[in-house]
């Protein structure tokens, strides 16, 4: 079980009731590194889309300002289908993806909570995303696209 750690914590914006904390993670073998500020109660999607599924990817969404790549920037390789606009990005060394662009918002990072160091996450709520029917899909999920903007007042 994942606790919650006296670590970095910080409120998102002044006025924001959204607490956010300072997650780590990375690859398998270690030659990738991030942090990503985001809630220790995350929102995590279970995708069926033909990647997901082949990849077994949920991940949780985070915009860009919240990312930050550590280490292994040259480690990074990016594999690219259909609209090009999803970013797979995965470790030449492990093979391991622990974050991409989505399609959904390549205005954010999706990240995947099972690549997350220990002792942040609180807990972990999944919703299933059925990007079989992907263009149909946003459209009836009105709230996926504004996941990887910022919070403002």
């Amino acid at each position: 079980m994942w606790t919650v750690s006296k670590c970095s914590r910080k409120r998102l914006q002044a006025g924001s009731s959204m607490d956010l904390v300072k997650h780590t993670g990375g690859c398998h073998c270690g030659a990738v590194r991030f942090e990503v500020w985001n809630s220790p109660d995350l929102h995590v999607f279970h995708c069926n889309c033909s990647i997901c599924t082949k990849k077994q990817n949920h991940h949780f969404i985070a915009p860009k300002n919240r990312f930050t790549l550590l280490q292994g920037l040259e480690n990074l390789t990016t594999y690219t289908f259909n609209t090009h606009v999803a970013k797979h990005t995965f470790c030449k060394t492990c093979g391991v993806q622990s974050f991409y662009t989505p399609r959904s918002n390549p205005d954010g990072y999706g990240i995947a909570p099972h690549c997350l160091d220990p002792g942040t996450v609180h807990s972990v709520t999944v919703e299933n995303f059925c990007g079989e029917k992907w263009e149909e899909s946003m459209q009836v999920h009105k709230t996926i696209r504004d996941m990887s903007k910022p919070e403002e007042n």
